[in-house]
């Protein structure tokens, strides 16, 4: 009989852990909005600031992609290389101003709202005013663009036609489901945070199976103390 009680407690907690587990790598939610990248000769690095407030040099390339992601470090990047002297090559440099590449890749049909097909991805070299923003720069090529009340860039050349920012249960890019989302995109620029794309439980997850294990193993202690 002790054994039998003994092995009842071991499958309860079994199945604690498994539930803890199944809720940690369910997908959640994700969201639908334009991120925004800086190029370089080593590929493209998330933005740390919106583009309403970076003030590129001359010679930058910065990159706006459409996609369903949870954080910076699950968001995809643009589709098209940071080749400055490629998208310029036809722009030649003028005094008093600067030359600011831009590559625009508005996502996959995957990434695209109910009832919307999203454009080819493009570049285009933009001629900006020494201090102008990213923003600005982005403006004088891929007009119109959208914004939120809460400055959050929605649209880019009209695209897409309706939304900004919405959450999206479940879901992700092409490639892969998104996964936990850390915050809502703002700022004129994407959501910044610490998630990974990796497909283990996270640091809460496992903590949650830690406390699990731990109420079990009580529980058997305190069985094999009433019993003996």
């Amino acid at each position: 009989m002790r054994g039998a009680g003994r092995a009842a407690a071991l499958l309860v907690v079994l199945g604690a852990v498994l539930a803890v587990l199944g809720a940690g790598t369910a997908q959640a939610a994700g969201y639908r909005y334009w991120s925004f990248w800086e190029g370089s000769g080593s590929g493209w690095a998330y933005a740390t600031q919106g583009p309403s407030l970076l003030r590129p040099d001359d010679g930058s390339v910065q990159g706006f992609r459409f996609s369903v992601s949870a954080d910076s470090q699950d968001a995809s990047k643009p589709r098209r290389a940071p080749d400055f002297a490629k998208i310029c090559a036809d722009t030649p440099a003028d005094d008093g101003t600067k030359r600011v590449a831009l590559v625009i890749d508005p996502g996959t049909a995957a990434d695209a709202p109910d009832g919307e097909t999203p454009p080819a991805p493009r570049t285009a070299c933009a001629r900006v005013p020494k201090d102008a923003s990213s923003a600005e720069a982005l403006a004088s090529v891929a007009k119109p663009l959208r914004y939120g009340n809460d400055a959050l860039l929605c649209a880019i050349s009209g695209y897409p036609a309706k939304g900004c920012g919405e959450q999206v249960p479940g879901n992700g890019d092409s490639s892969r489901p998104a996964t936990t989302a850390t915050s809502a995109p703002t700022s004129a620029s994407a959501a910044t945070g610490s998630g990974g794309s990796g497909g283990g439980p996270s640091a809460g997850v496992l903590f949650g199976v830690g406390a699990v294990l731990l109420l079990g193993i009580a529980a058997v202690a305190q069985a094999r103390r009433r019993r003996g």
